[in-house]
């Protein structure tokens, strides 16, 4: 089986200015240790205005974390009022963009499909897709958990190369554990994760899936880290408010600590 780091990432969605921003960043290097960044991958994805701020701290006080994106257009250049580029953000030395996110998909009208062209468009230009995935209180109540999860992997992966989906991250969400303070329990959380893996080895190979990072994402925080993190197929955490602190985030990439 092939060993996988973990991946935690701070998703700040549309919290903090550039200024703020900064101030974060520092107090979160303040708080890590050399064994902290050997031991976990750290991802942060700013609000699309503090990004080049963000990369000039990293950058300029040599801070060990990757920078990301919250989202991109799957497009080069073109006609889309208000959207980024690709290559806009790989410019910015932006190593991982989420896409696919539920409140992507629930507010702005993301498809499967949408997501698929991000994917691809993300890989071209050389960063990391992080996709990702999950279900509604309502589907998991239904018994719908896997087809909704097989539909969104089979319908967002089509047509990406395993060797891409092999070095991707894929992000389980469970929409109702988002920002609301609900945690789906470790075991539950195992019990989807390992789905997806399962899902991703039935669209590709077992050596694909092996290699796939898989994150759990929904609520978060540091007493609820330690013992998601202790699954077998969870490789990181996506995380939300609990990333607009320092110090719990901090704690959170701490979690082998604790």
């Amino acid at each position: 089986m092939a060993t996988r780091k973990p991946l935690i990432s701070g998703n700040w969605k549309m919290n903090l200015n550039h200024f703020e921003a900064i101030q974060l960043v520092q107090k979160l290097s303040y708080g890590l240790t050399k064994d902290d960044i050997d031991a976990v991958d750290v991802s942060i994805h700013p609000p699309f205005t503090d990004i080049r701020s963000v990369q000039t701290v990293l950058e300029a006080d040599k801070i060990p974390i990757a920078l990301g994106a919250q989202n991109c257009h799957w497009e080069v250049k073109g006609a889309f009022t208000g959207e980024i580029a690709p290559s806009m953000l790989a410019k910015l030395n932006v190593t991982y963009v989420i896409c696919g996110h539920s409140e992507r998909r629930e507010l702005m009208g993301e498809t499967n499909e949408m997501v698929n062209k991000k994917i691809k468009a993300i890989t071209k230009a050389e960063m990391t897709a992080i996709m990702a995935c999950g279900e509604t209180l309502e589907q998991r109540e239904a018994g719908e958990v896997e087809s909704h999860l097989t539909t969104q992997l089979t319908e967002g992966l089509a047509g990406v190369k395993a060797d891409t989906v092999a070095s991707m991250v894929i992000a389980y969400e469970p929409i109702w554990a988002i920002g609301t303070g609900v945690t789906a329990t470790p075991e539950d959380a195992q019990d989807t994760c390992k789905l997806v893996r399962k899902t991703v080895e039935d669209l590709y190979n077992k050596a694909t899936a092996d290699s796939v990072r898989i994150q759990y994402g929904g609520s978060v925080k540091p007493g609820t880290a330690p013992e998601l993190m202790s699954q077998p197929d969870i490789d990181g955490a996506l995380i939300g408010g609990a990333a607009l602190s320092a110090e719990d985030f901090a704690h959170c990439i701490q979690y082998r600590l604790r």
